[in-house]
């Protein structure tokens, strides 16, 4: 059975009121300076039922072993009628986005963040570029995530699929 959905016509969130729940499922990692990978997700987003915003927290890990990968932390805001993402990682990055919502032919809700700021420590990996783009449809949540860092061009690193319990 499905987590409880925030209204999705509620004003203070526009459409995101349909990423509200817990979503689990699989992906898998490519880039030029790495060995691809395959690895499990969880990713939480939550409703304080006051503000124009859910707070998002994400974790991977190996499926080959289940040792951690990758964890962010961050807020989706409805503003002035679009969304945004500002996301926190134990990396040293900081990233802002700005973003699109749009419905493909199956009624499914496309939302695309694009890269207006990043920030990072003195330590972190060069970033130059993110693009998130997920596609939610009921209970199931697709997403790709394309990049440019630490030299190389836009491309992708990471899809997954994921499912809300």
């Amino acid at each position: 059975m499905s987590a409880a959905v925030t209204d999705p016509a509620d004003s203070r969130l526009g459409p995101l009121g349909v990423l509200v729940g817990t979503w689990s499922g699989t992906g898998h990692g490519i880039y030029p300076t790495i060995e691809p990978f395959d690895y499990l997700e969880e990713i939480t987003v939550t409703d304080g039922g006051v503000k124009p915003f859910l707070f998002y927290v994400q974790r991977t890990r190996a499926a080959s072993d289940g040792r951690p990968l990758h964890a962010e932390a961050g807020y989706v805001r409805w503003a002035d009628g679009r969304p945004e993402l500002v996301v926190a990682q134990p990396t040293g990055m900081t990233e802002a986005h700005h973003g699109v919502v749009t419905t493909d032919d199956d009624g499914a809700l496309i939302v695309t963040f694009d890269t207006v700021a990043l920030a990072a420590t003195g330590t972190a990996k060069r970033v130059d570029s993110v693009t998130r783009e997920l596609r939610v449809l009921g209970d199931q949540l697709d997403y790709e995530l394309w990049m440019a860092a630490v030299g190389e061009p836009h491309q992708l690193h990471l899809r997954a699929t994921l499912t809300r319990s």
